[in-house]
């Protein structure tokens, strides 16, 4: 199929794609990457009046490190950063969750902003950016806004943006020296979106367990923050037993939906055993 009509615009600064947003809010749509939007309009699930196309704002692409934060620009494509010693570095949860994300052609044009705005319940980012405590950047041409990432997912394809606002920057805390990650995943393929998948941090200090992060994808209608069983491991010891305990309460925790790739039974049980695996995982690098 092809799209249906639609006005392009390629503004060459971000007052003039705000502007653009501003002017024609209710049925614009952003370009960057395009891996998931332009499919969506060759079914025309996406019908977009106007596309603005922001790949010639080269001010929007980059990644660094400014202070305490890894800071992410809307231009920054997915092959950069999964290369990137920086952020193996500040991020290597985000690192390690690179290595299950899409396929190389669409890892060279897709970015890390266009994918949190897409919102894609079955997408890793989100997830990453659950557990790292990320924070969203948004302009419109009135101002700025700072959104955490666990208010700003909403649902499927759904996010806290207003549809004059660009995701123009996120911020990651810069991980800590004694901080472990852990990132599993289950798909069909490799490179395909997560059955299930489980982001976790874990920072151990005297044989305790002094802070946990847990964010799941692929289960429910967003990616999802689970802090009830963050607030279950923290004060014990990192052991096996104390894992198996917190996968258990975190396929109690969840609703996972039934679709053609998976039952909710399967999902529930992949819950349980990847929240355990990433557990393992992000403790041996902690200690």
């Amino acid at each position: 199929m092809k799209p249906a009509p639609f006005d392009y615009a390629r503004p060459q600064s971000v007052t003039d794609a705000l502007a653009l947003l501003s002017a024609r809010a209710s049925e614009a749509k952003i370009l960057a990457g395009g891996q998931s939007l332009v499919p969506m309009m060759n079914f025309r699930m996406a019908r977009p009046g106007l596309l603005i196309d922001i790949n010639r704002l080269a001010e929007l692409d980059y990644h660094r490190v400014e202070g305490s934060h890894l800071v992410v620009g809307a231009l920054a494509r997915h092959a950069a950063l999964r290369s990137s010693t920086l952020v193996r570095t500040a991020c290597p949860l985000m690192a390690e969750a690179y290595q299950h994300v899409a396929h190389g052609p669409i890892r060279n044009r897709g970015t890390l902003c266009g994918n949190l705005c897409h919102a894609d319940p079955a997408s890793e980012m989100p997830a990453v950016a659950l557990a790292t405590d990320a924070v969203l950047v948004l302009k419109s041409s009135t101002g700025e806004r700072r959104i955490p990432a666990e208010e700003f997912f909403l649902g499927t394809y759904e996010t806290a943006a207003n549809p004059d606002e660009l995701l123009v920057e996120v911020r990651i805390p810069v991980a800590p020296e004694q901080q472990g990650w852990g990132f599993r995943e289950m798909s069909v393929r490799k490179g395909d979106f997560a059955l299930t998948g489980v982001a976790a941090t874990l920072t151990v200090a005297s044989e305790k367990i002094a802070s946990a992060a847990l964010a799941v994808c692929g289960v429910g209608d967003r990616a999802q923050r689970l802090r009830s069983v963050e607030a279950s491991l923290i004060g014990g010891s990192p052991n096996s037993d104390a894992f198996a305990r917190a996968g258990e309460q975190a396929g109690a925790a969840l609703d996972p939906q039934t679709d053609l790739h998976a039952d909710a039974a399967y999902r529930r049980d992949l819950v349980r055993t990847l929240v355990e695996r990433a557990l393992v995982a992000a403790a041996e690098r902690s200690t």
